[in-house]
């Protein structure tokens, strides 16, 4: 089964992004978890195309570009030309979900599709077979260092259920609140990929602490 660490570049020390990258770089971590915040889907407001310009010349991973923004379609190009190797985008910000997982299907690199914990899983179930990855928010989106949702593992269990029901090849994500002491069961319920962004970036040794999330 495939085994991720997507750490959350959003709980790193901002003034030094390219010592975050070099430790990204070092580790086991196989992918970097990237949050565009617009202030109007969430309250806050992160990254633009400047730092995720900046971290992709520093990073020798995947960047993986989660969009917590208000009508991503008009920025899908730009953002896959910054250096987006995976672009997540959520439900709940489109009308059309197909015409945006098409649109960055057609820039040639990975795409995802996201919920909050209080929308149904059962509202992915035409997608989770269009689309390279799913992320289940285990937190509202929008704020880091929230505490885990426990319910979530009644969601992850539907998704998987779905996937398989569907023949699907998308790998599962999720994110908030993952640390060293939920990691393996989160990898035992059925989740490929874990983000964990104060858990890894406020560690003694992150490098270490990546370690131990993928080995339980």
């Amino acid at each position: 089964m495939t085994k991720i660490i997507s750490p959350s570049l959003l709980s790193a020390d901002f003034g030094n992004l390219e010592a975050a990258c070099k430790m990204i770089n070092a580790s086991e971590a196989e992918w970097l978890h990237i949050d565009v915040m617009d202030g109007v889907f969430v309250p806050n407001i992160s990254f633009g195309f400047p730092v995720l310009e900046a971290v992709n010349k520093y990073c020798n991973k995947p960047l993986d570009v989660h969009l917590m923004i208000v009508h991503p379609e008009k920025y899908i190009t730009r953002f896959a030309k910054a250096g987006a190797d995976i672009l997540t985008f959520h439900y709940e910000t489109v009308e059309n979900p197909l015409e945006i997982i098409e649109l960055i299907k057609s820039e040639g690199i990975k795409v995802g599709i996201t919920i909050n914990p209080d929308v149904p899983v059962s509202v992915l179930e035409p997608y989770v077979d269009t689309v390279d990855l799913v992320l289940l928010m285990t937190v509202f989106a929008g704020y880091g260092g929230q505490q885990f949702i426990e319910d979530s593992y009644a969601r992850i269990a539907e998704l998987r259920e779905m996937i398989e029901r569907k023949n699907a090849h998308c790998v599962i994500e999720v994110d908030g609140g993952v640390n060293v002491q939920n990691a393996q069961q989160l990898f035992d319920s059925g989740v490929n990929v874990l983000v964990a962004g104060s858990a890894v970036f406020n560690a003694n040794n992150p490098i270490e602490t990546i370690h131990n999330m993928l080995k339980g």
